[in-house]
């Protein structure tokens, strides 16, 4: 029976170790593509949001045309009315450029590089990381709570002081969370510098 030299079979097993990392770390690199079908179901969101879109625009275009009448008790104002109607549209706007953020840098962060030449690609992209997209995800939801916030405020005689409270609260969540957020972030970004 031959003899078997250990350093032969230490390498034997080194290699089938090489080998198995080797296809374990491609299979969870590999993953990162699992990712994509979430992107493409924030792009049929943001299909959603063009038709809630629409029909908040037929809302304003039908208030504008229909006859003024004077508001009664508990009726809103032809202008607040107006208001709210143009408060919701700015909401699914700003609603859609944060899916859109997330869409573009979610991916190019996370899956692959966006290989797209072209003169209007926005100058954010590629620049921006997983910090940088928590910040303005974060600012994002305190400008679309603002709306509400003024939404609720603009219709102050039909909702209870319970309801307006409660609407300033959340809203006043959101700043701290995202005051926080931003120290943290500065208090991070300042650490990785000293170091």
């Amino acid at each position: 029976m031959p003899d078997i030299d250990p350093k032969h079979q230490r390498s034997d097993s080194a290699g089938s170790s090489n080998l198995a990392e080797t296809l374990l770390e491609r299979a969870l690199f590999g993953s990162r593509w699992m990712l994509a079908p979430f992107y493409i179901g924030l792009v049929a969101s943001m299909l959603a949001l063009l038709v809630q879109f629409g029909r908040e625009m037929l809302h304003l275009f039908a208030h504008m045309t229909s006859a003024e009448a004077m508001p009664g008790a508990g009726q809103l104002s032809s202008e607040a009315q107006t208001t709210i109607y143009v408060l919701s549209l700015i909401d699914i706007v700003l609603m859609a450029n944060l899916v859109l953020m997330v869409i573009l840098s979610g991916y190019e962060n996370s899956v692959s590089r966006l290989n797209v030449v072209s003169e209007d690609r926005p100058s954010w992209l590629g620049k921006l990381d997983a910090s940088g997209l928590k910040q303005k995800v974060f600012n994002s939801i305190v400008a679309i709570s603002a709306i509400q916030l003024l939404r609720v405020f603009l219709q102050a005689g039909q909702v209870t002081e319970k309801e307006l409270w409660a609407s300033g609260a959340i809203h006043m969540v959101f700043v701290i969370s995202a005051l926080c957020l931003a120290v943290s972030d500065r208090l991070s970004s300042g650490a990785k510098k000293a170091g």
